[in-house]
């Protein structure tokens, strides 16, 4: 077997990416989209068709011009994800704009939004997952969401207690991103690249795992933002893996045997104290980790910027 394969015996696979032609050739599991993703893909004349049908529909709502528009953005998403959820036999998961990451009465009104332009198109909630920056609004947004049967995905997750305090409010699963965590300690010491085992991204999802595994956490884990394929290889064993075209095609190139290097059993019997948290211990445990601070900003402002890049592209065919 190649090592996509074998992966695929420790792990599920999710394709990061809002490529719908690159989907069906992968058959992942499930898929994950945002801003940047559908932006991406957005441009392709084989696409336009989803950007003309959510321009159509956000013409028809009733409202003012920004209120349209955001209906025209929702449907957009939501008409990737369709398409998506045609292809794979799991879930999609599809973000809240991350400009209301820090407003949680705005975050459940969009969420809530999705979810009903799924289920009026057909698609049962338990096919899609909304996903939310990793901010305490957002863990929070998620916190009543799960309780309405809304699952969500947290995203922009970069260290051990936003993952707590995720799987404290019962959200379904969280993607703790390895490549940019790496990127982060790469600039930091100068460093070219790491090995796996050293690999700073990958020590961070793996002491995750350790921890909900060990104190029986349920909701799951799945590592993204992949750098290289050493990165995915590493991980092999975690709940979920997403994985961009150009690593998954690597992967299937190749034959070397693929060890699980992250294992349930071997996790409960680590050493580890759990973690108390409240709102002020997280915002304070979050502020003295620079790169956890500095990456989930970051994140959301690029995520942002993407959104109003889509924006413009909508508003460029009403």
């Amino acid at each position: 077997m190649n090592q996509l394969e074998q992966l695929r015996a420790y792990t599920t696979v999710v394709a990061d990416t809002g490529d719908i032609e690159a989907i069906g050739r992968y058959r992942p599991t499930d898929a994950t989209t945002n801003p940047s993703l559908i932006l991406a893909a957005a441009g392709q004349p084989a696409y336009r068709h989803l950007m003309e049908e959510a321009v159509r529909f956000g013409q028809a709502q009733s409202g003012t011009a920004e209120q349209r528009l955001d209906a025209a953005m929702d449907k957009l998403a939501v008409n990737f994800g369709m398409e998506i959820l045609r292809i794979v036999p799991g879930r999609v998961s599809t973000e809240v704009d991350a400009r209301l990451s820090f407003d949680v009465p705005a975050s459940l009104a969009k969420a809530r939004r999705l979810i009903a332009l799924y289920e009026a198109a057909g698609i049962d909630r338990q096919r899609v997952l909304i996903k939310l920056a990793s901010t305490w609004e957002g863990i929070e947004t998620a916190r009543v969401l799960e309780r309405e049967g809304i699952r969500c995905n947290m995203t922009l997750l970069f260290c051990l207690a936003q993952a707590v305090a995720c799987a404290e409010a019962g959200v379904r699963l969280i993607s703790p991103f390895v490549g940019r965590i790496t990127d982060w300690y790469r600039q930091r010491d100068g460093v070219e690249a790491y090995l796996p085992e050293n690999d700073p991204g990958v020590g961070s999802v793996s002491a995750i795992f350790n921890y909900f595994k060990k104190f029986g956490h349920d909701t799951e884990i799945m590592g993204a933002s992949f750098r290289n394929v050493g990165q995915v290889t590493a991980l092999a064993g975690c709940d979920l893996l997403t994985i961009s075209p150009v690593l998954l095609s690597e992967l299937e190139s190749r034959q070397d045997p693929l060890p699980r290097r992250l294992d349930p059993a071997t996790a409960r019997t680590a050493d580890l104290a759990r973690l108390d948290l409240s709102e002020s211990r997280f915002r304070w445990l979050l502020n003295e980790d620079a790169m956890a601070t500095e990456k989930l900003a970051e994140g959301i402002r690029r995520f942002a910027v993407d959104a109003v890049q889509l924006e413009k592209l909508i508003a460029g065919l009403s």
